[in-house]
């Protein structure tokens, strides 16, 4: 199954009650495996996951630390491009070069990467003197 299918799939699961914006993601970690999120949204919007997030933690739950591909995927009517927060997680996670597959559900792809995504992204040399 492609990333972009398995974030397709995912996607169905949203809980998104409030913003009725549905988002999957599915990342390939280092190891191979796939791991998928979707937003979760609650009654105190704009609170909630993000599908990034979702996918992000359920990595790092599985036992992974680095993505090598990411795909997201959502109804609109152009690529849909993580949040800010988003960006600087899946920067945690993964090098400048890593794919980043950005599509809506009618099939609509952007294929960028992380540093393009964020460039000047905050990262633990900043952190090197403390």
């Amino acid at each position: 199954m492609s990333l972009i299918a398995a974030a397709r799939a995912v996607r169905e699961n949203a809980h998104a009650p409030y913003s009725k914006f549905k988002v999957g993601a599915a990342l390939t970690a280092a190891s191979g495996t796939v791991y998928t999120g979707c937003n979760v949204e609650n009654v105190a919007y704009p609170e909630g996951t993000c599908a990034e997030a979702g996918a992000i933690a359920a990595m790092v739950a599985g036992g992974d630390t680095t993505i090598s591909e990411i795909a997201v995927i959502a109804d609109s009517p152009k690529p849909v491009s993580p949040c800010g927060g988003c960006r600087q997680k899946i920067a945690e996670f993964a090098t400048g070069d890593v794919k980043v597959t950005l599509a809506t559900t009618d099939g609509i792809v952007h294929e960028t990467t992380v540093a393009a995504l964020l460039p000047g992204s905050f990262d633990a040399d900043y952190m090197s003197r403390v």
